[in-house]
């Protein structure tokens, strides 16, 4: 049962749009990757729209949020709070953006045997990404869930950078990816790992927003 009603009620709703489409960018990006890896590159840069076209969508949602908290939805005290915690979900989309543009235009080949753990990275930035996701809901039902599902994110963040670190290191001990090659995975790896990272932010903002409302 939703603890905020009237215009508070009609944020929430709007952010959830707003992280929905953020949720799709991550999918466009995903797939992007996916026939990346599979050498269809014509593909991937097909993709490569999807995701811009969706971070745009984020990034108009998000402008929509924070046009209804100015104009007048939760106390002053905590709006800005709000305003913030939607610019945080924003850069999520924008780091998957980011990584997208720098693997079409520079364009680094990678080794068949990392093709799997590039998407692991990708599918651990999603399931951060994710509980992020159900940790802003529950901030309108329950806030101690909220607590607990903000410190989940912090450790599907430190699982992520996990999985960053040892894609890294494989990258740079190869001796099939040139160097050039490696300075580019090693751009978008950090954008991918970024992804999480940007997650994890977030999840900060709801365990300040949680602490305000248990008072």
């Amino acid at each position: 049962m939703a603890i905020f009603g009237g215009k508070e009620n009609e944020v929430f709703k709007a952010i959830e749009n707003h992280m929905v489409a953020i949720e799709e960018t991550l999918k466009a990006f995903r797939a992007l990757v996916e026939a990346y890896m599979a050498g269809d590159h014509p593909q991937a840069k097909a993709f490569e729209k999807e995701v811009m076209e969706l971070e745009r969508k984020a990034d108009k949602l998000r402008r929509e949020v924070e046009i209804m908290l100015y104009q007048g939805a939760f106390l002053p005290v905590n709006r800005g709070d709000y305003v913030r915690l939607s610019e945080l979900l924003d850069q999520v989309a924008d780091v998957a953006e980011s990584a997208a543009h720098t693997i079409i235009l520079a364009k680094p080949r990678v080794p068949e045997e990392l093709k799997g753990e590039f998407l692991g990275l990708v599918d651990a930035g999603i399931r951060t990404y994710k509980t992020l996701m159900e940790a802003v809901r529950a901030l309108n039902t329950n806030v101690d869930k909220a607590m607990e599902l903000a410190k989940a994110v912090e450790d599907a963040e430190e699982e992520a950078d996990r999985v960053e670190y040892e894609l890294k290191r494989k990258v740079f001990e190869s001796d099939e990816i040139t160097t050039y090659a490696k300075l580019i995975w090693n751009q978008v790896i950090t954008k991918i790992g970024d992804i999480a990272d940007r997650a994890e932010d977030a999840s900060d903002e709801v365990l300040l927003l949680s602490v305000k409302r248990r008072g």
